[in-house]
């Protein structure tokens, strides 16, 4: 571990799955919550998570969601400008994802947490983004960098909202 705390930046694809699904997400963000690393999101994950709020969520994800963000300690880094995003268009596999790994390689995070495969693949779709930073699964990252044991993880895999309590 190094000596400052780790920055993560969570994908919006965490963030919501975080609210909706007691499972993996869900104990990413209560890590979040516990400040055992800074959360980094970008200014185009919070746009993101307002425009589902706004279309998609139910009035309970709303309100959790909300919760969330009041109470986790995060840092809000910008997007990268337009001509950036154009110039690295082959940073990644599908290019609607290339603001959000740009913002995470300027932002210096150690990590980029998401469910896309489009970031997260272990092949040469994502070599060039790589050599930046580490993009890893939500399992991967609560098993490699949290600790997580592989009984501590199965027990969650299917766990619902009726088990919590």
């Amino acid at each position: 571990m190094p000596d400052r705390p780790l920055r993560v930046m969570a994908d919006t694809n965490v963030l919501i799955s975080g609210v909706i699904f007691p499972r993996a997400a869900y104990e990413f963000l209560q890590h979040a919550l516990q400040g055992d690393f800074t959360l980094v999101l970008s200014e185009q994950i919070l746009a993101e998570v307002q425009y589902w709020m706004q279309t998609k969520a139910t009035h309970l994800q709303r309100a959790a969601m909300t919760v969330f963000l009041e109470e986790v300690p995060c840092e809000v880094v910008p997007d990268p400008p337009r001509a950036e995003v154009e110039r690295h268009f082959q940073l990644v596999r599908d290019s609607k994802d290339v603001p959000i790994a740009l913002a995470a390689i300027q932002a210096g995070v150690d990590y980029l947490v998401s469910h896309d495969q489009d970031l997260v693949a272990q092949d040469e779709t994502t070599a060039t983004l790589r050599l930046w930073l580490s993009p890893m699964p939500v399992v991967a990252f609560l098993r490699d960098v949290m600790g997580w044991s592989p009984e501590e993880l199965e027990a969650i895999r299917h766990r619902t909202w009726e088990e919590i309590g």
